[in-house]
């Protein structure tokens, strides 16, 4: 499986749930396969979507999912102990790892060689740490939401990418339709 299937697989476990996704490929796709408003797709920002989610789960009660790349944390790997020192247990992290950076056209990550980012996060202290194969991307997201324990899941999978469109939604509309359905949410 590759990242987009991955993630088709788990847009009914997760579309109740508020999304910040990472830049690129994987925010393109979720637009393209499940746009709401309870996603907040990044535009321009690499590394930031685990560090934007955390903060939201830490200032709010609904759960948020993060889902990130491998290329991104490696290039905010400052996030890791961040998570692990403010705990959330409305926070997941769901790193679907697939080797490469694809947004820029599948150069080789060090996750995709020696580097384990599951072996990091438990090194920076995060105490609720699966590592999975894309199949089970579904069922462990499931677990993870079910736990209400703050969990970063690393999600296996294969380099690949399909042809999206780009997100011609401006980043301000992006932000306040994510923000309107959060500040009503927590309202009821």
């Amino acid at each position: 499986m590759i990242r987009s299937e991955v993630l088709k697989s788990l847009i009914p476990v997760i579309s109740d749930h508020f999304v910040v996704c990472n830049i690129g490929l994987p925010s393109q796709e979720m637009h393209l396969m499940d746009d709401q408003p309870t996603n907040f797709y990044m535009l321009g920002t690499m590394g930031l979507s685990s560090s934007i989610g955390l903060g939201l789960a830490l200032a709010q009660k609904q759960k948020i999912i993060s889902i990130d790349g491998d290329g991104s944390v490696l290039t905010n790997l400052g996030t890791l102990p961040t998570i692990a020192n403010n705990v959330a247990d409305n926070f997941i992290l769901l790193i679907i790892d697939n080797g490469s950076y694809g947004s820029t056209g599948d150069q080789p990550t060090y996750a995709g060689k020696k580097t384990s980012l599951t072996a990091v996060a438990k090194a920076c202290g995060c105490d609720n740490v699966v590592e999975c194969q894309a199949e089970d991307a579904v069922a462990t997201m499931q677990q993870a939401l079910d736990s209400n324990k703050m969990t970063v899941i690393v999600c296996k999978c294969e380099s690949g990418n399909i042809k999206v469109p780009v997100i011609t939604m401006d980043p301000v509309t992006i932000r306040d339709r994510f923000m309107g359905e959060l500040q009503r949410r927590n309202a009821e």
